[in-house]
């Protein structure tokens, strides 16, 4: 693993998501060491965006869980945000072996030729190992969060159920259900009765690719065993609400939904 940070600069938007709205927030790195870490996961390197307050150690540790665009400058922002409330956040590049999101221009290609391609028991792998690496490098994993948005909501959900160690995670607009497939396996709904670590899903009533009938049916499927979760649906969100670089941001629920989040993680020990 190498801990040479090789990029410190804010970066650019994966080109599916252009033109970036005037709403789009910049978070500084002032005060916090934040860049691109190497990490070597069977053989593969994994560029990982680490942000943390510079110079301090003992940090919660929360996992930032990118879009099906990757960790583009909108997750690193993300990351920020987090590192300027004391976390050391990492938010690994989750499509590195299958290509590179950033440069796909429709999303219908993106799904088939990237997203599609990358096996959820990958991604979990690749999630164990940036835990391993916080836990060597100035973080706390007995405060391990996970927070995830769009496909990275998906997860979220996914994570918990395969870590028991995580304290707490926040689900943004991630699917909860749908056909299965060789590389993915399972969905939220799947794993939910099992489910011991709580998490948060914060969802839109207007989101038309998330029906509010899988929200009904993962509560349901939550009920047969699991415990802790909970569900905060806002009636006039659609999908993205809390993408402030895209049309689709909704200005008051996602600085609810980022208050609801601190709060969360707070609650349940990962703060």
């Amino acid at each position: 693993m190498n801990d040479v940070v090789k990029d410190t600069k804010p970066g650019t938007f994966a080109v599916a998501t252009l033109p970036v709205t005037s709403t789009v927030i910049h978070t500084d790195g002032d005060g916090l060491t934040a860049g691109f870490v190497d990490l070597e996961i069977a053989g593969q390197t994994v560029p990982v965006y680490r942000a943390q307050p510079a110079g301090r150690s003992n940090l919660p540790v929360l996992l930032v869980i990118a879009e099906i665009f990757g960790v583009h400058e909108h997750i690193a922002d993300v990351a920020r945000r987090f590192a300027k409330l004391g976390y050391l956040a990492l938010a690994p590049q989750p499509f590195v072996r299958q290509g590179d999101p950033s440069t796909i221009d429709d999303i219908p290609t993106l799904f088939r030729e990237i997203v599609s391609k990358a096996p959820d028991a990958q991604v979990m792998g690749d999630l164990d190992a940036c835990v391993a690496w916080a836990a060597q490098n100035g973080g706390d994993t007995g405060r391990l969060g996970i927070t995830g948005f769009c496909w990275g909501g998906r997860i979220t959900w996914l994570y918990a159920a395969h870590n028991p160690q995580v304290k707490a995670g926040v689900a943004w607009y991630g699917r909860l259900a749908g056909d299965t497939n060789p590389n993915q396996t399972a969905h939220p709904v799947d794993v939910a009765p099992g489910l011991t670590v709580p998490v948060l899903g914060l969802y839109g009533a207007q989101d038309t690719g998330i029906p509010l009938d899988t929200v009904e049916a993962m509560k349901a499927a939550l009920a047969k065993g699991s415990s802790g979760s909970e569900f905060v649906v806002y009636p006039d969100a659609g999908h993205a609400f809390y993408a402030d670089y895209r049309p689709s941001y909704n200005e008051r629920d996602a600085k609810d939904g980022f208050q609801r989040t601190l709060a969360w993680l707070k609650e349940h020990g990962a703060a």
